[in-house]
């Protein structure tokens, strides 16, 4: 089995897991929940959840252990997505192939669908953290919730927003990749890392590792949104340009881009290697990601 075959077995088995603790479209009001629902399963490739777990695996951890972590991981991740794509952000009309959230539902429910993602999230979470009373779970609450805060994913959302229309310079698009969308990568090797029982010691280098990952799939993003299609990626192409915002595409070019996205996968390697011979998966991920198309 190859790699790609092994992340869809993956991604099945999260999805099904995922299903079990989201509430279904006939509970009261309905529209919130359908609406959650779909965004929630709408694809995607569910990477952060595939992480948390495998990080959890790999230090001897349970999986099913960490499954309202993972859950609770894609819920903030498809929460984030909905209001990124609302008008006053990014003002998207597709996701993932079909329209946005705010497009199917309007804005004042998508809005409440992302308030009820991140909700709902924290509260299985804490469920699991009551349940399992050891440090361990709290810490992995923790991580995922320093990753999706004003410390991680939300700081580097308002810099995107404030920075729009604007020059900026390469440290401070750093900033926003790793803090938009690195954060969330942390957060699940971290959680994940912490629930299987991991050192500090090796928790310190997965989240330089992820740090690198992160922000090397991110600049693939940029590359992306350039020379993909929208079939490859289901959303409309160029919104960078079409919202005036500075990438490493449009600092450094789509060649030079692929070199940091190279050279950041790379030394992100070498630092799951230095982790274990349990690092393979987070190895071979980070090849896999360096040459993806959507």
């Amino acid at each position: 089995m190859n790699l790609k075959e092994e992340l869809e077995q993956k991604k099945q088995y999260f999805e099904n897991e995922l299903d079990k603790y989201m509430p279904g479209e006939s509970s009261y009001p309905e529209i919130l929940f359908k609406s959650m629902r779909y965004s929630l399963f709408a694809g995607g490739k569910r990477l952060r959840p595939i992480m948390l777990i495998e990080a959890c695996e790999a230090f001897g951890g349970d999986a099913q252990k960490a499954m309202p972590f993972a859950c609770a991981m894609e819920m903030i991740h498809t929460y984030s997505l909905i209001h990124d794509d609302l008008p006053a952000l990014d003002n998207d009309n597709f996701r993932r192939g079909r329209l946005t959230n705010h497009k199917a539902f309007g804005e004042n429910i998508a809005i409440l669908a992302g308030d009820g993602l991140l909700s709902y999230a924290f509260e299985i979470m804490s469920n699991a953290v009551v349940e399992n009373l050891d440090i361990n779970s709290a810490k992995a609450m923790q991580a995922v919730a320093f990753a999706a805060g004003v410390n991680g994913m939300v700081s580097g959302q308002t810099v995107d927003v404030i920075c729009e229309g604007k020059k900026i310079d390469k440290q401070t698009l750093d900033f926003i990749h790793l803090n938009k969308t690195a954060a969330m990568i942390v957060g699940a090797v971290k959680a994940g890392a912490y629930l299987g029982g991991a050192d500090e010691k090796t928790i310190e280098k997965l989240e330089k590792a992820a740090i690198k990952l992160g922000i090397a799939f991110q600049i693939q993003d940029d590359v992306l949104d350039v020379i993909g299609t929208f079939d490859e990626l289901g959303k409309t192409t160029n919104s960078d340009e079409k919202n005036d915002k500075v990438t490493y595409v449009s600092l450094f070019g789509v060649e030079e881009s692929k070199n940091f996205t190279e050279k950041l996968s790379n030394e992100a390697i070498e630092i799951f290697k230095s982790c274990g011979d349990n690092m393979d998966f987070f190895v071979e991920l980070t090849k896999y990601l360096i040459d993806r198309r959507s």
